[in-house]
């Protein structure tokens, strides 16, 4: 395990890629893979934040990973449809074909109705006419200057991002509810759908590849809940183990050095199996689900881990903060862990306990 060196005075992107593959340090990365909810925006806005974006100015984070927005999903999209309203919800159909009653304003959990591919056929011609990777709209206008400006600011370069990940897209496709039970009355389908995305997206991948280095494969799946994932450890070496492998082993040829899973819940058992796989960076560990970073930090040393940090205990006083800061004091006395909230902010939490929260967190890693 890499252990911190001062005297290494490391670049952004040289830090964050090092810390992944669990080398020698200067410090550990100042970075957030997750903001705060639009409703914690507004609320701390009440409290004094003068604008949207000034929380991240404040806490001067690093640059972190640059995520390319390069499209990996439907290209055309669906067109968004609003199909019915009553003022307090509305009924639409959205850009992936999900059709679904959500609530303007408020973040909790739409109620989702229909899914574009309940058949084999649906997916064939879904395939054929969402699903090219040549599809020339996939790379956008300003492409050559986000990637310049990835550079100038030192940012690790990532592809992938939401919502793209074999259970996570399929989920997306045919609905949590279908998706589980077509692994056992239509096996074949989902080998099949889970095998094309992963050429697919190296194919897009390859695109990239043609105008900068990619750093930082992501994949998203959020596949697990506070029991356990939705599918067993058997049922994930067979369809999605072999897909994986062949992700990491594209990186490996590309120089891609790191490549991540990010799931809500606890993975705990699929750790294992992500570890075979070659992947080296997970998050983001939510604590409510049972997760314990410095547990599982002790037990897979060679991944490296993205958040664990219970955001609940920011709604809490200073000295609970402190506490949950102090419980993973082990962890920033070394590489392969980057300190984070176990997940989006929320509107809980005041904008004074968040800049304490920073001010705390800063120190702990020596800035």
């Amino acid at each position: 395990m890499g252990v911190i060196n001062k005297d290494l005075k490391l670049g952004n992107r040289d830090r964050m890629i090092r810390t992944c593959l669990n080398r020698d340090i200067d410090r550990q990365p100042f970075w957030f893979m997750f903001g705060p909810w639009y409703e914690t925006v507004d609320r701390w806005k009440t409290e004094g934040m003068k604008t949207d974006d000034e929380w991240r100015a404040v806490a001067g984070f690093d640059e972190g990973f640059a995520s390319l927005q390069v499209n990996l999903g439907f290209c055309p999209t669906f067109e968004w449809e609003l199909l019915e309203t009553d003022g307090e919800k509305r009924k639409v159909r959205d850009e992936r074909g999900i059709t679904l009653v959500e609530f303007p304003g408020h973040a909790s959990i739409p109620e989702y109705l229909e899914y574009p591919i309940k058949t084999r056929e649906d997916w064939e011609v879904i395939k054929r006419e969402r699903l090219n990777p040549d599809s020339p709209e996939r790379i956008p206008e300003d492409w050559h200057k986000s990637i310049q400006s990835a550079k100038e600011k030192d940012a690790a370069i990532q592809v992938g991002r939401y919502p793209y990940g074999l259970f996570g897209t399929l989920r997306d496709f045919m609905g949590a509810e279908e998706l589980l039970i077509a692994f056992y009355d239509d096996p074949e389908l989902i080998r099949e759908m889970m095998d094309y995305l992963t050429d697919f997206w190296i194919a897009i991948y390859e695109r990239v590849l043609k105008d900068v280095q990619i750093d930082h494969i992501h994949i998203w799946e959020d596949m697990s809940g506070k029991n356990g994932p939705l599918i067993s450890p058997a049922m994930f070496k067979e369809f999605m183990t072999p897909n994986y492998k062949k992700i990491v082993e594209f990186a490996k040829r590309n120089n891609i050095q790191v490549v991540s899973v990010d799931t809500d819940g606890n993975m705990d058992v699929m750790m294992p199996l992500l570890e075979e796989s070659g992947i080296n960076l997970v998050l983001p560990f939510e604590v409510q689900a049972g997760c314990d970073v410095v547990e599982i930090k002790k037990n897979y040393p060679g991944i490296c881990l993205l958040g664990g940090i219970d955001k609940r205990q920011l709604t809490m006083g200073r000295s609970e903060i402190d506490k949950e800061l102090d419980r993973i004091n082990e962890l920033y006395l070394s590489s392969g862990y980057i300190p984070m909230l176990d997940h989006l902010i929320h509107p809980e939490i005041s904008y004074e306990n968040y800049l304490y929260f920073i001010e705390k967190l800063k120190l702990k890693i020596g800035l």
